[in-house]
């Protein structure tokens, strides 16, 4: 079972700090959703919000359609994850999962079944007697998600949960999690900072900055076409440039800037005398020998490269010492430029894209 989770118009303040601000989303059932934010963009207090430990001063937050207020947080369908776990380490890891049916009054033979279900579902099949202290860290991740489970919540809320664990474990339990809530079809909401998190593993991902949505939309989406300058900086590797845009035809913009006058799309909202940056990811770039007909071209000098194993870093200056980063894949024949070689930072005009260069002044309403 799952049941869609709806923030309508929610606000949350700590006395004149507005942490969340007039906050609508609606979370579908069975829906892996992230929340993506800083620290301190309220993503945290979204999530206590929901779980119940914390009243919105305004709006209402519903769970299977039924309105939450005066609701407490055992009563109601979710079950939260926090980021230490906080997994009991004088009891065996059978009786962890099963705490909560305890509390409940299941009685002990019915607990333990369902602690070596849950166990077999978070591929722990060995471990039902062990102590906490004994275990992996990836492995007290899954016994922290199968004590959720064990409750069978309608809603599962995950506060940076995988934050303490190193790079290839934590990459490691992306796919773990979205494999258990494929295989539970619960519905997941999840905060991190973490862009790769919440790009690798979520069906949606909500972008937050100053306590207010910035963009709601599928991964891709976030990341191909973000819906304004913050977005794009804070989703990702950029390059930006500061500048004016002067002209627009056929969705394609002129915009002048310090280093010449460049052609790329034209995002949302965005039109001349608005404030908006050109923003350029690093593998939409390339450098070149020479300018190419019909991309944007800017004479650099190579300033330093980078080998990081599947890619390559590369980082050049301009003639006014600002720096740019081009980004290659490594396929083994590639020839990488000496430091101190002058080439073309080019890219495609299509490849590009002019953003408002503020967040969104009115959020809310997504789909």
């Amino acid at each position: 079972m799952s049941a869609a989770v709806e923030l309508a118009g929610v606000s949350v303040d700590f006395g004149k700090f507005r942490a969340v601000d007039n906050v609508n989303v609606t979370v579908q059932p069975g829906e892996f959703f992230s929340f993506l934010g800083p620290s301190g963009c309220g993503k945290t207090t979204i999530l206590r919000m929901i779980s119940g430990f914390n009243d919105p001063t305004e709006g209402v937050v519903r769970i299977g359609g039924q309105d939450m207020r005066g609701i407490r947080p055992n009563k109601r369908p979710t079950a939260l994850i926090f980021q230490n776990l906080a997994l009991f380490p004088l009891m065996p890891v059978w009786e962890n999962i099963s705490f909560g049916l305890e509390v409940r009054g299941v009685d002990k033979t019915k607990r333990r079944a369902k602690a070596e279900e849950l166990l077999n579902l978070v591929d722990l099949h060995d471990v039902a007697d062990r102590r906490i202290s004994q275990l992996s860290g990836g492995q007290k991740q899954r016994v922290a998600i199968a004590r959720a489970l064990a409750v069978e919540p309608k809603v599962m809320l995950l506060d940076e949960p995988l934050s303490a664990l190193d790079l290839k474990l934590r990459q490691h339990m992306r796919a773990e999690l979205r494999a258990i809530q494929k295989r539970t079809n619960v519905t997941f909401i999840y905060i991190t900072h973490d862009q790769g998190e919440a790009l690798a593993m979520s069906d949606r991902v909500a972008v937050m900055s100053q306590g207010r949505l910035q963009q709601v939309a599928p991964p891709q989406e976030i990341y191909n076409a973000p819906a304004n300058g913050f977005v794009a900086s804070f989703v990702g590797e950029i390059n930006a440039f500061q500048g004016e845009l002067s002209a627009v035809s056929g969705g394609i913009g002129e915009f002048k800037t310090a280093n010449g006058l460049f052609r790329a799309k034209v995002g949302p909202g965005v039109s001349p005398g608005i404030a908006a940056k050109l923003y350029v990811r690093p593998e939409h770039t390339i450098l070149a020998a020479a300018a190419r007909p019909g991309a944007n071209n800017i004479p650099v000098d190579v300033a330093d490269v980078a080998f990081e194993g599947n890619f390559i870093n590369i980082s050049a200056k301009t003639s006014d010492g600002r720096s740019l980063t081009v980004e290659m894949r490594n396929d083994g024949t590639t020839a990488l430029p000496p430091a101190g070689s002058k080439m073309q930072f080019t890219f495609d005009p299509a490849k590009a894209l002019i953003l408002a260069d503020t967040t969104l002044p009115k959020p809310g309403n997504w789909p």
